[in-house]
């Protein structure tokens, strides 16, 4: 579900685009990355996009999440921990999804429109692009592990390497690897089962030390406090949400005729990705625990070992080590090109949005690439569970807040307009309604993470952010009476955004100043050209020359 996008060129009203400009704006490599998806362009079927955006979720780090846990706590309150996160990622997951896959526009531009405002979202996008950075740092270091196994190369060459053979990828590499995805994924899904059902079936007492095992920090009972730091580590993961509707947004239009299918895939590559990432993670606690005594501890969350021992006890000596590489590098490859490009893309949004200017993507590619080389070479797999720990809080405070506006402010109260808004000059700069309850929420439930208000209170810093971030959300929209939702209700385009289905219409209108045609959601009016403009030309005015003037009826 790629192809390469002739990106608009970004004239304002200081003048027409430079060549460079214009030269960056065609860098990128997926189509409509920072805008609506038309309608002309999304000619897959539901299946088709759902089993795409499965396929990129082949990562390996849940297997080395699971087995912290589990080491830690005990497979008991592993297993609980995973199920209590799973429960949450689902939840909030699922209005997320749905907006992503019916409105057709990736995460940022639902936040966005779901109580932070066109600038106020920018926190959030810098919070995915962490996302993907810390993930690039931990695939980076499980690849760097497979080959110091198979190759015997220092560390710190194979992080080096696991971030630079990325870049040509990232540049290039696109639709090569969404097919390499789809074929490669039976194949994975096999090499990841195979080992459990073998082992289980040739030696049933694998259960029961599975099952028995009490970890390093408790007895084996199941308590609250390791459940939810447990859950804590394991709901750093509910950012993986953006990634999944970066797919989604190519959804069909939903009908009358395809809504069965509709709604399976959006459930099932939307929210129901943390299935198969649930049952990766306790996979990941069984492995630990099967190989625990043969490599010790301090090596039982890589992935590479818990693979490496599987393996022996089924295939030929000569074959374990180069099979547990070749499976540990391609999940690597998959997932890090995902992460360098979607967080290439956060950076973009947000530095685009800031400064009216659009670099072009591969400055921000190098960046983000930046930060996971620095946080590998500072050894970051031997303190993962205190790095997730921490970021959960602003991923759930983030999430949870979105996802609020849209089920209570959205349908209940009916304070946030019900279909999402993203154009420049159709939103205030910022809304405090998402603004306020994120900050709120991930600030108050950091600090309980780091002891603030007692070791008691410490493992519940995620329960924290969720229930804060769900409370306020409402709260601040009925105090502000939905003011700041909308600068304008009019965009000067008498068509109506939605056609008779609720769909985005599929019109097109000509812009005046890249001369390209976009579709009815992402134009609107000029201000000053009495013509059309489309969204992106929009974010690099810097002048403001094209920006609508308030006005318009706000919502009371």
């Amino acid at each position: 579900m790629s192809a390469t996008e002739s990106r608009p060129t970004a004239e304002t009203a200081e003048g027409p685009a430079t060549p460079a400009t214009s030269q960056a704006t065609k860098e990128t490599l997926e189509d409509y990355t920072l805008r609506y998806a038309p309608r002309s362009y999304r000619r897959w079927t539901p299946m088709v996009v759902a089993t795409t955006a499965l396929g990129g979720i082949a990562y390996m780090a849940d297997f080395s999440i699971g087995a912290g846990i589990g080491l830690a706590h005990g497979t008991g309150n592993a297993l609980v921990a995973i199920a209590v996160a799973a429960v949450v990622i689902f939840v909030t997951g699922f209005p997320l999804a749905y907006y992503g896959a019916r409105y057709n526009i990736d995460l940022d531009l639902i936040t966005r429109g779901s109580g932070f405002g066109y600038y106020g979202s920018v926190l959030t996008s810098v919070i995915f692009a962490s996302f993907t950075f810390i993930f690039f740092a931990l695939e980076g270091s499980i690849m760097a592990q497979g080959l110091r196994l198979g190759l015997g190369l220092p560390l710190w060459i194979g992080y080096l390497v696991s971030t630079l053979m990325v870049i040509p990828l990232v540049i290039y590499g696109m639709k090569a690897l969404s097919k390499l995805q789809v074929w490669t994924t039976p194949v994975w899904l096999v090499l990841m089962v195979g080992p459990l059902v073998y082992l289980i079936a040739t030696d049933p007492g694998t259960v029961d030390r599975f099952l028995s095992y009490a970890g390093t920090d408790g007895d084996g009972d199941v308590n609250t406090a390791s459940v939810l730091l447990g859950a804590g580590v394991c709901l750093s993961l509910i950012a993986q949400i953006g990634e999944q509707i970066d797919y989604l947004r190519f959804m069909p239009p939903k009908t009358e005729a395809n809504k069965a299918r509709w709604w399976t895939a959006v459930v099932m590559a939307g929210p129901g990705w943390v299935v198969l990432g649930a049952l990766k993670q306790a996979i990941g606690v069984f492995l630990a625990v099967y190989i625990l005594a043969s490599v010790g501890p301090s090596v039982a969350p890589e992935p590479i070992q818990q693979f490496k021992g599987a393996f022996d006890a089924m295939l030929p000596s000569w074959l374990v080590v180069p099979l547990a590489v070749v499976l540990v590098v391609i999940s690597q490859i998959k997932i890090n090109v995902t992460n360098a490009y979607s967080g290439s893309l956060a950076w973009t949004n947000s530095f685009t949005r800031l400064t009216g200017r659009y670099p072009g993507r591969m400055v921000f590619v190098l960046v983000n690439l930046g930060f996971a080389l620095a946080l590998m070479e500072a050894d970051m797999f031997s303190f993962l569970n205190g790095i997730l720990g921490f970021y959960s809080n602003c991923a759930i405070a983030w999430v949870v807040t979105v996802a609020t506006d849209i089920g209570v402010n959205k349908y209940l109260l009916k304070l946030s307009p019900h279909a999402p808004e993203f154009r420049r000059g159709m939103l205030y700069a910022v809304n405090p309604v998402g603004v306020v309850s994120f900050v709120a929420a991930s600030g108050l439930s950091i600090a309980m993470y780091f002891h603030a208000f007692g070791d008691t209170l410490q493992p519940y810093s995620p329960v924290a952010a969720a229930v804060l971030a769900f409370a306020l959300t409402p709260l601040t929209a009925v105090a502000t009476r939905g003011r700041y939702y909308l600068r304008r209700t009019d965009d000067g385009i008498p068509e109506p955004l939605l056609d008779a289905d609720g769909n985005p219409s599929g019109t097109a209108y000509d812009c005046h100043v890249c001369h390209q045609a976009y579709e009815r959601p992402d134009v609107t009016a000029c201000a000053t050209h009495g013509a059309v403009v489309c969204s992106l030309c929009l974010s690099t005015d810097r002048v403001g020359d094209h920006v609508l003037p308030v006005s318009g009826e706000l919502l009371a």
